[in-house]
Protein backbone atom coordinates (compact mmCIF):
# COMPACT_ATOMS: atom_id res chain seq x y z
CA UNK A 1 0.00 0.00 0.00
CA UNK A 2 1.71 3.44 -0.90
CA UNK A 3 1.73 6.06 1.85
CA UNK A 4 1.76 9.15 0.64
CA UNK A 5 1.60 12.70 2.99
CA UNK A 6 0.67 10.27 6.27
CA UNK A 7 -2.42 8.83 3.90
CA UNK A 8 -2.17 5.23 2.93
CA UNK A 9 -3.90 5.42 -0.29
CA UNK A 10 -6.71 2.62 -1.55
CA UNK A 11 -5.16 0.53 -3.77
CA UNK A 12 -7.62 -1.09 -6.15
CA UNK A 13 -8.48 3.07 -7.64
CA UNK A 14 -6.67 4.84 -10.33
CA UNK A 15 -3.93 7.28 -8.90
CA UNK A 16 -5.99 10.50 -9.37
CA UNK A 17 -8.74 9.25 -7.55
CA UNK A 18 -6.49 7.88 -4.94
CA UNK A 19 -4.70 10.96 -4.57
CA UNK A 20 -8.17 12.52 -3.82
CA UNK A 21 -8.30 10.39 -0.68
CA UNK A 22 -5.32 13.53 0.54
CA UNK A 23 -7.53 16.36 2.37
CA UNK A 24 -5.95 19.13 0.42
CA UNK A 25 -5.94 17.34 -2.95
CA UNK A 26 -9.02 17.23 -5.95
CA UNK A 27 -9.20 16.29 -9.11
CA UNK A 28 -8.03 18.71 -10.81
CA UNK A 29 -4.91 18.73 -8.62
CA UNK A 30 -4.56 15.33 -8.79
CA UNK A 31 -4.00 15.03 -12.38
CA UNK A 32 -1.65 17.94 -12.26
CA UNK A 33 0.42 16.20 -10.01
CA UNK A 34 0.27 12.98 -12.22
CA UNK A 35 1.54 14.98 -14.44
CA UNK A 36 3.80 16.68 -12.97
CA UNK A 37 5.48 13.06 -11.62
CA UNK A 38 5.04 11.43 -15.46
CA UNK A 39 2.76 8.92 -13.45
CA UNK A 40 0.20 7.08 -16.13
CA UNK A 41 -3.45 8.50 -14.83
CA UNK A 42 -4.60 4.88 -15.93
CA UNK A 43 -2.48 3.13 -13.47
CA UNK A 44 -4.23 1.54 -10.56
CA UNK A 45 -2.68 2.01 -7.29
CA UNK A 46 -1.31 -1.42 -6.40
CA UNK A 47 0.74 -1.09 -9.59
CA UNK A 48 2.87 1.87 -8.48
CA UNK A 49 6.70 1.33 -8.11
CA UNK A 50 8.46 3.21 -5.23
CA UNK A 51 10.06 5.08 -7.72
CA UNK A 52 6.64 6.20 -9.20
CA UNK A 53 5.55 6.97 -5.23
CA UNK A 54 8.77 9.23 -4.42
CA UNK A 55 8.05 10.80 -7.57
CA UNK A 56 4.69 11.96 -6.63
CA UNK A 57 5.49 12.65 -3.10
CA UNK A 58 7.84 15.62 -4.93
CA UNK A 59 5.72 16.60 -7.49
CA UNK A 60 3.29 16.94 -4.69
CA UNK A 61 5.81 19.48 -2.74
CA UNK A 62 6.77 21.21 -5.87
CA UNK A 63 3.41 22.17 -6.74
CA UNK A 64 3.34 23.69 -3.37
CA UNK A 65 -0.09 21.99 -2.18
CA UNK A 66 -0.92 22.73 1.38
CA UNK A 67 -1.66 19.12 2.20
CA UNK A 68 -3.37 17.63 5.57
CA UNK A 69 -2.34 19.54 8.59
CA UNK A 70 -1.29 22.22 6.97
CA UNK A 71 -4.38 22.89 4.82
CA UNK A 72 -6.93 21.83 7.98
CA UNK A 73 -5.57 24.09 10.14
CA UNK A 74 -5.35 27.00 7.57
CA UNK A 75 -9.33 26.29 7.60
CA UNK A 76 -9.73 26.06 10.80
CA UNK A 77 -7.95 29.96 11.52
CA UNK A 78 -9.93 30.85 8.32
CA UNK A 79 -12.87 29.86 10.43
CA UNK A 80 -11.85 31.21 13.94
CA UNK A 81 -11.14 34.42 12.30
CA UNK A 82 -14.59 34.84 10.93
CA UNK A 83 -15.83 33.89 14.39
CA UNK A 84 -13.62 36.76 16.33
CA UNK A 85 -14.47 39.38 14.06
CA UNK A 86 -17.94 38.76 14.45
CA UNK A 87 -18.86 38.58 10.58
CA UNK A 88 -22.40 36.91 9.86
CA UNK A 89 -20.57 33.65 8.62
CA UNK A 90 -18.88 33.68 11.84
CA UNK A 91 -22.00 33.91 14.18
CA UNK A 92 -23.24 31.01 11.76
CA UNK A 93 -20.61 28.84 12.56
CA UNK A 94 -20.59 29.89 16.44
CA UNK A 95 -24.50 28.33 15.79
CA UNK A 96 -23.65 25.47 13.90
CA UNK A 97 -26.10 26.69 11.60
CA UNK A 98 -25.77 26.82 7.43
CA UNK A 99 -23.03 29.16 6.48
CA UNK A 100 -23.60 30.06 2.78
CA UNK A 101 -27.44 31.06 2.80
CA UNK A 102 -29.45 27.75 3.01
CA UNK A 103 -33.03 27.65 4.34
CA UNK A 104 -33.35 26.60 7.17
CA UNK A 105 -36.97 26.06 7.72
CA UNK A 106 -36.65 23.00 6.48
CA UNK A 107 -33.52 20.60 5.91
CA UNK A 108 -30.37 21.36 7.07
CA UNK A 109 -30.72 18.77 9.49
CA UNK A 110 -26.40 18.04 8.56
CA UNK A 111 -25.68 21.08 10.45
CA UNK A 112 -28.27 21.43 12.91
CA UNK A 113 -28.02 17.37 14.18
CA UNK A 114 -31.03 15.46 15.08
CA UNK A 115 -34.59 17.30 14.65
CA UNK A 116 -35.90 17.27 18.30
CA UNK A 117 -39.92 17.52 18.69
CA UNK A 118 -40.81 19.81 21.86
CA UNK A 119 -43.19 17.67 24.18
CA UNK A 120 -47.12 18.71 24.69
CA UNK A 121 -46.22 19.82 28.44
CA UNK A 122 -49.02 19.78 31.07
CA UNK A 123 -52.67 19.14 31.12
Amino acid sequence: MARIAGIDIPREKKVPYSLRYIYGIGLTTAIKICEKAGVDQEMRANDLSEDHVTALRNAINDLEVKVEGESRSLVAMNIKRLKDIGSYKGVRHRRGLPVNGQRTKTNARTRKGRKRTIGLGRK
